[in-house]
């Protein structure tokens, strides 16, 4: 009775304090477009996520007045204003732009350039940088270094895709089979992420999310296994690689929202990839200590308190599943 006592309690809890959409997934950026034309005229387009934290509010900030109002619509997920501005009296370069209100909205913003010459200018502003000095040309260390960043905060943000790392390091320990589970989910997502934002393969966010809620209840099941009953911890390099197909597919979402112009994908993949690996293998590095710090004080605990990542993983997994089922039959 009180082992079942506990499990509804870790189940409710989690499902109360954790399973927001703001914390499952980082809110997607908003894109600030300016393209130039020879006669000093600028289009600008402003895309700005529909879902933002509450209470916040981003707004382009452009160095020159519009000669019209914004054009609004709504396309999927984000709302779009596009207008045009007079830039004729002062060239671009030099000019500061930026956005305002990214502190506490949950995002960040991706600005793109593009000169009557056709040189072509990339920055990513966040809370801490939120303005952006038109250079004469573009800083590519600049630019892969915002999209690592990007890829970071993606994985360290996206709770589901954390409790997936941390799901594997209580499965498997610090141990050989842990290395490879973690290469072959790597292994899986960098595929994925590659082909799809590439635009080799489409797939609906919808499934692809509401599948890798499901990974979370399969590895909550092998948590809850006795080991030698575990398929994944008998087999650790091919469900692992199955599960990271998936989530890459979740993660090329997220650089998709991006709206990239086809050049720049290749730099923005490779930076994001990094990032997100980089996220990873920090997340490992720092939650094995602790992991094993917990075994050892638990070694001769209940059964009960051994079961509980499995309960909040697994309840995790069926709110997120439900939710996302929702959101999909009512898209």
């Amino acid at each position: 009775m009180r082992t079942m006592a506990l499990r509804f309690a870790c189940a409710l809890v989690s499902c109360f304090l954790l399973a927001t959409p703001a914390l499952a997934h980082r809110l997607a950026p908003s894109y600030l477009s300016l393209v130039e034309s020879e006669d000093g005229k600028v289009v600008v387009t402003w895309k700005t996520p529909r879902v933002v934290s509450r209470g916040t509010r981003t707004e382009p900030v452009v160095p020159c007045p519009p000669l019209a109002d914004a054009v609004q619509t709504l396309e999927g997920t984000a709302f779009i204003a596009r207008w045009t501005a007079d830039c004729s009296a002062s060239p671009l370069v030099g000019a500061v732009l930026g956005v305002d209100g990214l502190d506490g909205s949950g995002t960040d913003a991706l600005v793109h350039v593009v000169l009557a010459d056709g040189r072509e200018m990339r920055a990513i502003l966040t809370a801490e940088k939120p303005r952006y000095t038109i250079p004469e040309q573009e800083s590519f260390a600049d630019v892969a270094k915002g999209y690592v960043t990007l890829g970071v905060e993606h994985l360290a943000s996206g709770l589901d895709h954390v409790l997936f790392v941390l799901g594997l390091l209580a499965l498997l320990g610090a141990r050989r089979r842990l290395l490879l589970a973690i290469s072959a989910f790597t292994l899986g997502h960098s595929l994925t992420l590659a082909i799809a934002a590439l635009d080799l393969v489409r797939v609906p966010s919808g499934p692809v999310e509401l599948g890798i809620a499901a990974t979370l209840v399969i590895l909550a099941i092998e948590l809850a296994r006795p080991e030698g009953e575990s398929r994944l911890r008998a087999h650790p390099g091919w469900m692992p690689f199955g599960f990271g197909l998936l989530h890459g597919l979740g993660f090329a979402g997220a650089l998709a929202e991006l709206g990239l112009q086809p050049q720049a994908i290749p730099l923005a993949l490779f930076s994001f990839n990094v990032g997100i690996e980089l996220g990873q293998i920090g997340l490992v590095l720092l939650s094995l200590p602790v992991l094993i710090g917990l075994a050892r004080l638990t070694s001769n605990s209940p059964r009960a308190m051994h079961e509980i990542p499995a309960t909040v993983i697994g309840s995790l997994g069926v709110y997120w599943g439900l939710q996302r089922s929702i959101d999909w039959l009512l898209a």
